[in-house]
């Protein structure tokens, strides 16, 4: 397969992962509605940040060594997981308790508060790193400078998760007048808190 052969056929894979509905998409959309575009964008350039980091470490070969190494994978892993349950736990409880306190509406309103949550959501997740891992070798020729290759490679995946997440931010924003009312709030703050405790709990009992 040649360089522009194995481009597209990445293209195609991870395009079916971007759009299938998941953590990402649960944390960018609850933070459109409950924020808006500034904050919401710096969630997706986190979450892309995180994506093109562990792309430079599969390139570079260090994020096999996450893999090679049960320790380090667990560990990380366990991070990650407490993470999303704190978090996903702070949502529901801010839906209990109906309307959110000023102060933590003014951080949720940060562009550096979203940036941090989707980076932090993204590199503590080793499961994307075993992905590449998998993955990115399969996608590079024998002839293509692998560290290029496989940077070109997490080049296409964090446009396509650029365009997805500027879709999903643009019909939070044309939505926004229903979405926005406090019932609906409160019902996407429980429905992300949901997925996204579910998400840790799965990362945590899981062994692969």
């Amino acid at each position: 397969m040649d360089i522009a052969g194995s481009v597209w056929s990445f293209a195609a894979v991870v395009a079916l992962l971007t759009i299938t509905p998941g953590l990402d998409t649960a944390l960018i959309l609850r933070t459109s509605v409950l924020a808006g575009r500034r904050p919401a964008w710096g969630v997706t350039l986190g979450i892309q940040l995180g994506t093109l980091i562990w792309g430079v470490l599969t390139a570079a070969g260090l994020s096999a060594l996450l893999a090679a190494s049960q320790l380090a994978y667990d560990v990380l892993r366990w991070a990650g997981a407490a993470y999303l349950v704190w978090m996903g736990l702070r949502m529901l409880l801010a839906a209990r308790g109906g309307e959110h306190a000023p102060e933590q509406l003014q951080q949720e309103v940060r562009f550096g508060t979203g940036l941090r949550r989707g980076l932090l959501t993204n590199l503590l997740n080793p499961k994307v790193g075993a992905f590449y891992v998998a993955m990115l070798p399969h996608f590079i020729p024998d002839d293509a400078p692998h560290a290029l290759m496989g940077l070109l490679l997490a080049g296409v995946h964090v446009a396509e998760g650029l365009v997805w997440s500027a879709l999903l931010i643009g019909f939070a924003a044309l939505m926004g007048g229903f979405l926005r009312s406090p019932a609906v709030r409160r019902f996407l703050d429980r429905l992300a808190g949901v997925v996204i405790v579910g998400f840790g709990v799965r990362l945590a009992v899981s062994h692969d």
